[in-house]
């Protein structure tokens, strides 16, 4: 496809971002670490790491993993941890040992952890205390050999860290039960560590640097491998679409996704680190009146979040009142954005909602919307440099303007493969290198993309395609709603019909008030057949509607 998006590029963006300035993502920390040695990196919980502390603790981390436990480049260590400071510094750790981290989701299920780490064939795991039961539970079926116990507490500094820990465990009784073997703490590890020296692996672009699980919603999850030069690349170009917006060494960047999601993982731990951002952890965000709280403590420029995020602060007493004075950039991704919420959002903050797309197997940037943007206008935005896309049919022919279709990505952020899944990759990676993305889309005139749903997500209603994002949008526009989702379900006069999940925001909200809502918006076809009240909606870790869960009962 030609080029259009260029000529909607903002000021200052490049067609092509500089590639190729570092060999891996150690040698960018370490090159970011010396130029903002002075910079705090990370806060969380009242304490923070400068890029000096992230530096020197990160070393004794890499070098305890290398000299204590004999790792060599490319085993895989498993980081099993909220957003807390132990997470930057366990991460750069792996990293700077030429080791390849497996982020995993704290508040998975046994099966779901033993999955992961059987199939990285993680040798070691950096894990939090208050999931160490779950460990316990698989730890055996699996190929790890050493555990790194974390608490919450433990880089709070004496006495915070001593008695957040103990509150959590004797007096809140957080911390089940549990019996493993090969037990090493957290703070041992950095102890030990600083007395050994680490020899520096040399690393390639070509080196893998993540197993980044993906497709555990709607099947057996699949390790994508993510190369330092994927990360690197997503870094650089993201970087040259935002980074006229952005100041190197001033931005506060409120980090509530958490840093083992793809999105948070190159945005917050890479992106905003490399310009010597610092990213506010928020370990909770699901404690809605806590989160306001910790926004009231600090002056912060950025927020990055999925749209359900961004739904609930608005919808939580206090958020209205906080200072916005300092906030520019909103950035949303992970799930649709909806206007509803994005007006209210622009409204509220004085600040746009601008909504990106992309997936983990692309790093996961693939199109954000220009920092300059002054209103929501309902797209995903433009492809960001160096990244080509084509919108494709279902026999890989190139449609054109304004003809839907599958969206297919081709640029150096796109996967090396599926991990011990070839015939996954050849079904998603096309032999000229374009990924299947499974979104249907539409490129309007001017470059900008619009989603028109997920191709597994779409309800056919008597012949005609209907899409849950527009149901969605039109439903959370009324008043009385909260949060909504959309499914196809079997009917035998039109095949299938729509029905409406929703969760209130009005008591007193009907289902007539609904469909006369509905009725008023969309083409009689689109009309929900069927809509069930709920207290809430199932979704995952990040905030992602899970339509699947919906669809199946749950």
């Amino acid at each position: 496809m030609e080029k259009v998006w260029l000529k909607s590029y903002p000021k200052g963006v490049p067609e092509f971002a500089e590639l190729g300035k570092y060999n891996s993502l150690a040698h960018m920390f370490d090159e970011c670490a010396e130029r903002h040695s002075h910079l705090p990196a990370f806060a969380n919980m009242g304490a923070s790491l400068s890029f000096s502390e992230l530096n020197i603790e990160s070393y004794n981390f890499a070098a305890y993993l290398q000299t204590e436990l004999g790792l060599v480049k490319g085993d895989r260590v498993a980081i099993m941890l909220p957003n807390l400071l132990q997470f930057p510094v366990a991460l750069y750790g792996v990293l700077r040992a030429g080791l390849v981290a497996v982020d995993v989701n704290p508040l998975y299920t046994a099966r779901e952890l033993g999955h992961y780490l059987k199939d990285s064939g993680a040798k070691a795991i950096v894990i939090l205390e208050n999931f160490a039961d779950v460990l316990a539970e698989v730890i055996s079926e699996t190929a790890v050999e050493t555990v790194i116990l974390a608490r919450v507490g433990d880089m709070l500094g004496f006495p915070k860290s001593l008695l957040v820990n103990f509150v959590l465990k004797y007096v809140k009784h957080k911390i089940p039960k549990y019996k493993l073997d090969n037990v090493i703490t957290f703070n041992e590890v950095l102890a030990v560590g600083q007395q050994r020296q680490l020899v520096k692996p040399e690393l390639t672009c070509d080196d893998l640097a993540f197993l980044q699980f993906t497709g555990g919603t709607t099947g057996l999850a699949k390790g994508a491998m993510l190369s330092h030069g994927n990360l690197l690349a997503n870094v650089a170009q993201a970087g040259a679409f935002v980074g006229p917006a952005l100041d190197e060494g001033k931005e506060t960047v409120i980090t509530a996704l958490p840093l083992y999601h793809i999105f948070s993982l190159t945005a917050n731990c890479f992106l905003f680190t490399k310009i010597g951002g610092l990213n506010y952890l928020i370990t909770n965000p699901r404690d809605m009146k806590g989160f306001v709280k910790e926004l009231s403590k600090v002056k912060f420029s950025v927020i990055t979040g999925v749209n359900t995020l961004f739904n609930g602060l608005l919808n939580t007493d206090g958020f209205s009142d906080l200072d916005f004075s300092h906030l520019k950039v909103t950035l949303g991704g992970g799930m649709a954005v909806q206007e509803s919420v994005a007006t209210e959002w622009h409204e509220t903050t004085g600040c746009v909602l601008a909504e990106a797309y992309g997936l983990t197997e692309a790093s996961p940037a693939v199109t954000m919307n220009p920092y300059d943007l002054k209103e929501y206008n309902g797209t995903i935005g433009l492809p960001i440099p160096n990244t080509e896309i084509s919108i494709q049919d279902d026999d890989g022919n190139h449609l054109g303007i304004e003809e839907a279709g599958e969206l297919c990505v081709r640029g150096p952020q796109v996967m090396q493969g599926y991990w011990n899944r070839p015939e996954e990759t050849k079904n998603t990676i096309s032999e000229d290198g374009w990924l299947k993305t499974g979104d249907i889309a539409m490129v309007s005139e001017d470059g900008f993309v619009r989603i028109v749903d997920r191709k597994k997500d779409m309800i056919l209603v008597s012949g005609f395609n209907v899409y849950p994002n527009e149901i969605e949008n039109v439903v959370q526009s009324h008043a009385g709603v909260l949060e909504v989702a959309a499914v196809g379900v079997d009917d035998e006069e039109s095949g299938e019909v729509v029905k409406l999940f929703i969760v209130k925001k009005d008591p007193a909200l009907t289902e007539d008030a609904v469909l006369e809502h509905c009725k008023d918006k969309l083409t009689r076809y689109k009309w929900p057949k069927h809509i069930e009240f709920r207290d809430e909606l199932p979704k995952t870790n990040v905030g992602k509607i899970l339509r699947r869960a919906l669809r199946d009962g749950e």
